[in-house]
């Protein structure tokens, strides 16, 4: 039957209001009930969750996350991904201070009426810089969920074009979105689009862009969030940063840090016997997405061979393989 740490997920999937996870954390109690030799129980937790899942499909329709970005032209097809994002603050892993300056992003945001009537805006343009799988991107998505307001992605390479003028016009369209309809607009890997201005390198119109951007920013006085995220801001032209409300920085994982993802992505096995200095050890360089993708391999492993306790040996190879692949 459910062990006590599959108890505690459930309540705290449910808590956070995330349904896809608590039904996975079901569907691991009726896979572990089966493997028991309860499948009778197994069956009827497996039919039960299809049953509700079924209802809820039927009752909301349309898939939130398949929605168009509300109320922006047409224009912009293949310009913007939008999406619905349903992960929680809490559900992220990171440093105090970083989990500490998001919390008061959404304080603001949430008291933007209160702030507005004092003559004051609430923090809505973040420069997010870090390296790569440190939880740039995952923040537009729980700034999005937290807010209740959809996650709007730019695609870059729809909107970088070679014609002279075309790629500024397309900006101000999404600008005009921004203006127009709430929602978090996320420029992720910004360096492509704002980089420094006497770069010898850069072509006319990449420069004649970037000056439209800081122009659009600058005069952008709506309700949505403007998140640009970047592994480069050595790349950026220095005139960006004093255009944005906050710069958040995200580091690699401390080693107390590590040991924090490691636990919540194994949340459904027993961690208890786990040798933590070998692990933080071998997870040393490694970025958050590095060690969520190192355990998922290892939680493969683990039920492939039938087991209900991970090894730490199953852990570190997973965790080296990862870095190797960096190192590649």
């Amino acid at each position: 039957m459910a062990k006590a740490e599959q108890i505690k997920a459930l309540i705290k999937s449910h808590g956070s209001g995330d349904e896809e996870r608590f039904y996975s954390i079901a569907l691991q109690v009726a896979a572990t009930a089966a493997r028991q030799g309860h499948t009778r129980f197994a069956r009827e937790l497996r039919d039960l969750i299809d049953q509700v899942r079924s209802r809820k499909a039927g009752h909301h329709g349309e898939d939130a996350n398949s929605l168009p970005p509300p109320s922006l032209p047409r224009e912009l097809t293949g310009l913007v991904r939008a999406d619905r994002p349903r992960v929680r603050l809490s559900e992220m892993v990171l440093e105090p201070r970083t989990r500490e300056r998001l919390q008061g992003v959404l304080h603001e945001q949430r008291q933007r009426v209160r702030l507005h009537q004092h003559g004051l805006s609430p923090a809505r343009k973040l420069l997010l810089v870090g390296q790569p799988g440190t939880g740039k991107t995952m923040t537009a998505s729980v700034l999005a969920c937290e807010l209740e307001i959809p996650l709007l992605s730019i695609q870059l390479d729809g909107l970088i074009t070679k014609f002279l003028g075309e790629t500024a016009a397309k900006l101000r369209l999404i600008f005009d979105g921004v203006q127009k309809s709430r929602g978090v607009y996320l420029f992720d890997e910004f360096d492509s689009l704002g980089s420094e201005r006497s770069n010898r390198n850069e072509v006319g119109e990449i420069r004649r862009v970037l000056n439209s951007f800081l122009q659009f920013l600058e005069q952008d006085v709506g309700d949505s969030l403007v998140i640009a995220a970047t592994n480069h801001p050595d790349l950026l032209d220095k005139a960006l940063f004093r255009r944005f409300d906050n710069l958040i920085t995200f580091e690699l994982p401390s080693p107390g840090i590590i040991e924090d993802i490691v636990k919540n992505r194994l949340c459904l096995f027993e961690t208890g016997e786990l040798e933590w200095s070998r692990i933080k050890k071998s997870a040393v360089g490694l970025s958050h997405g590095d060690i969520a993708q190192a355990c998922d391999q290892a939680l493969k492993q683990t039920i492939l061979n039938d087991s209900d306790q991970v090894d730490t040996a199953i852990i570190i190879s997973a965790l080296e393989d990862r870095t190797e692949i960096g190192i590649r």
